[in-house]
């Protein structure tokens, strides 16, 4: 009997995933500093119908190590930056368009947030908004690396982009917010926002300035922003129609984990009902809290060590466990495998397939 793991096969990446259209962006850029994006495009085993699909999307791993990769060729740590400046309210899907036809700028980028699921969803969370302090606030994806700081720098260079491009106005923002620590471009961020940015910061955010939260867009169009938000309304429900309790748990359930396991109480609360309410309602659908819990992190924990080079003390640390020996002996008694060990030995398998797909030396002197 064989002893390798062999986790069931998912149908939607457990971490997220996102629309091409991000990527076309991220090409885009890498083209932009003067990269052969054909490689890139190669590589990534991204066909011309892929990037053309209004429909097709890419795991957030595979997008994450598409940006790394252009940043490594286009020695542009700072890549992000130049996505944001290249994107347009058409590169954001129908919330875009919906958005930049709004009344007002708050409006434009309330709509802009409201409907980003649209077109990308992510396990660490989703974008919200404050009016009341006009913040646009991008979730936390602790713990930060190579691989995902041009994530932050892409979405808030891009947010400040749309409204730059729908006031026609460049110095739009109050202050810029950025979780991770400053990498030593600091000069460089602040003369590109043009405003003072925190490295460092307890959130991701940009805040504008008054006039600019306040004024009107250069492209609102009341029917049309009306029609289409419309339209964006029908594609959220569609997306949460046949929805159970139990799905709604496991939507909430990741961003809840950081470092600790979150109980029933916090999880019923954010839904709105009461805990023993929450507890009858998975009973009625065949299943428990606990269950939900485990098989989460059991989902997402396959991910990580498939999809990611993230540590297994920080994996440790994303799916709540207290410490890496906990994390340990979960991955233990799911799979019967250490995570160690499982990621050896996807790496090796995906070795072995990459070599077995090369044509032989033979074969290449016989043509």
């Amino acid at each position: 009997m064989s002893t390798r793991a062999s986790p069931p096969p998912q149908h939607q990446n457990a971490l997220g995933d996102i629309s091409v259209r991000y990527a076309s962006v991220l090409l885009r850029a890498a083209a932009a500093e003067g990269v052969n994006i054909e490689q890139l495009i190669s590589d990534f085993r991204l066909s011309t119908e892929t990037l053309t699909s209004p429909v097709a999307r890419i795991s957030i791993p595979r997008y994450m190590r598409l940006g790394h990769a252009a940043i490594a060729q286009t020695g542009n740590r700072a890549l992000g930056l130049r996505m944001g400046a290249l994107t347009r309210p058409v590169d954001t899907g129908i919330a875009g368009l919906a958005g930049q036809c709004a009344p007002t700028v708050g409006a434009a980028l309330s709509t802009l947030v409201r409907y980003s699921t649209l077109s990308s969803q992510n396990s660490r969370g989703a974008p919200s908004v404050r009016p009341r302090d006009r913040q646009v606030l991008f979730y936390s994806i602790r713990p930060y690396n190579a691989f995902n700081y041009f994530v932050v720098d892409s979405v808030l260079a891009a947010w400040t982009q749309f409204v730059r491009t729908i006031t026609n106005r460049y110095e739009v923002l109050e202050r810029v917010t950025i979780e991770y620590p400053s990498t030593g471009q600091d000069d460089l961020f602040e003369s590109w926002f043009r405003c003072p940015v925190h490295f460092g910061a307890e959130e991701n955010s940009i805040t504008l300035k008054p006039e600019p939260w306040a004024q009107a867009s250069l492209n609102a169009q009341p029917a049309m922003h009306e029609q289409l938000v419309e339209i964006c309304e029908r594609e959220l429900q569609q997306i949460r129609r046949g929805w159970t309790t139990a799905d709604r748990v496991r939507h909430l359930l990741p961003p809840l984990f950081r470092g600790e396991s979150p109980g029933l109480d916090i999880v019923a609360t954010k839904l709105g009902v009461a805990p023993w309410t929450l507890q009858r309602q998975l009973s009625a659908e065949g299943t428990r809290f606990r269950e939900l819990v485990d098989d989460t992190r059991k989902q997402l924990a396959t991910e990580y060590i498939r999809e990611t080079d993230t540590s297994l003390a920080e994996i440790a640390w994303l799916l709540g466990f207290a410490n890496p020996a906990a994390f340990h002996k979960a991955y233990k008694r799911w799979f019967e495998i250490s995570p160690g060990e499982h990621r050896q030995q996807l790496r090796s398998d995906s070795q072995i397939s990459v070599a077995s797909s090369q044509p032989s030396s033979s074969s290449n002197s016989s043509n």
